[in-house]
């Protein structure tokens, strides 16, 4: 009855049962998961963005495939501000940039091939490369004090059948930037094997020394598509409003763009009062990001802090993001002790696993977590490991 791309298995994991014992316990945790940072505690301006949503203009219905002019000018003019020059007419709107990698998948592939994705990185490409019928490979990040795209793995995962490398700039949960070593080498592998880059730089503003990194969205050697959105660049995940944009050599390029217009406008997505807010959502972000990463700056202190008063764990260095990673003895599977966190200390913390780590002995802690609920968990999990 069901397509073979939806057979996926439904049952209810050990650990989020754990965390449903605990709630029908009626037991209080501590989350340090925290990902929406519209349940994070944060300051927003409620009436600036409300206002943004009662553009008169709503009433009136103007399909553009690849989204309004309007709305493709104020992601332009987000990319000016950080030095990059991106012309409206190479932007497409989705309404997320899970829409977006669809599109770009639909673009680019056909049934059974293969796309290079980094390991680790987050979950979310399994289920986005089985609903496009596209087979994912993994290609290894190494940490050697920072993390590094392994090149021999990338050489060896490539094939006959590869259509596109998948970067995450900055990696999530690593929180590692592409060095622009990198970059010039990723150039050189797409180019000899005819592939393209896609891109998500849903962090890229998030760097912890606050200095601005390079957006893929400059890329003129290869074709590369860079995804991002106002989920992160302005915490509002609600507002379902992100982008593709296209770049690389001036043939490829256009012919992409031709064909991403008729995508677009086979669905035609995107909600008009929300494009006709995005000046406003994405300036929202000029408020939003300085109090975000406080927080973020606050809470990697007080893990330093913590992780200081013992030896058997570590943080690994982070250079952007909303989270850390945490080392920890690999005595038990990273799930195992994930469980064994909310069952004993009633704290909520992602397994390495979940994000596809090679090994056990990684544990992910939120960055935007409230400070005194860190401060708290925190002392709680290391607590606990070190009493093993």
């Amino acid at each position: 009855m069901f397509s073979r791309r939806t057979d996926w298995p439904l049952a209810i994991n050990r650990f989020t049962e754990a965390q449903r014992e605990l709630q029908r316990s009626g037991g209080e945790w501590l989350d340090l998961t925290v990902s929406n940072p519209t349940r994070a505690q944060l300051d927003y301006d409620a009436v600036s963005i409300r206002a943004s949503l009662s553009n008169s203009q709503v009433m009136d219905y103007d399909p553009q495939p690849r989204g309004l002019l309007s709305a493709r000018g104020a992601v332009a003019g987000y990319y000016r501000e950080r030095k990059v020059e991106v012309p409206p007419e190479s932007v497409v709107l989705t309404t997320s940039t899970s829409e977006g990698y669809s599109y770009v998948l639909r673009l680019l592939c056909n049934p059974g091939d293969e796309i290079l994705v980094p390991k680790p990185s987050y979950p979310l490409f399994e289920f986005l490369a089985d609903l496009q019928d596209v087979k994912l490979v993994p290609y290894t990040l190494v940490y050697d004090h920072g993390w590094q795209i392994d090149f021999p793995s990338l050489g060896k995962a490539v094939t006959a059948r590869t259509c596109a490398v998948v970067l995450v700039n900055p990696n999530n949960p690593t929180g590692s930037y592409v060095s622009s070593s990198e970059r010039e080498m990723l150039n050189q592998f797409c180019h000899q094997h005819n592939l393209s880059l896609v891109v998500d730089e849903v962090f890229l503003d998030y760097a912890r020394d606050g200095v601005l990194r390079p957006s893929f969205a400059a890329n003129r050697e290869t074709l590369t598509f860079t995804l991002s959105g106002l989920s992160k660049i302005s915490g509002l995940p609600q507002m379902k409003f992100a982008w593709v944009v296209t770049s690389g050599p001036a043939e490829k390029m256009n012919s992409a763009l031709d064909r991403l217009e008729v995508i677009a406008d086979t669905y035609l997505s995107m909600s008009a009062p929300i494009q006709l807010a995005a000046p406003t959502l994405l300036a929202q972000r000029k408020r939003f990001q300085p109090r975000l990463m406080e927080r973020v700056r606050a809470n990697l202190q007080e893990l330093d802090r913590q992780l200081a008063t013992q030896d058997i764990c570590r943080r690994l260095d982070v250079e952007a993001g909303w989270y850390a990673v945490v080392r920890v003895p690999a005595t038990q599977s990273d799930e195992d002790l994930a469980i064994e966190m909310i069952r004993q200390a009633s704290v909520l913390v992602h397994p390495g696993h979940f994000y596809d780590f090679p090994s056990d002995g990684y544990l992910i802690l939120s960055l935007i977590t409230p400070p005194l609920d860190f401060q708290e968990g925190s002392r709680r999990l290391l607590q606990l490991l070190n009493q093993k």
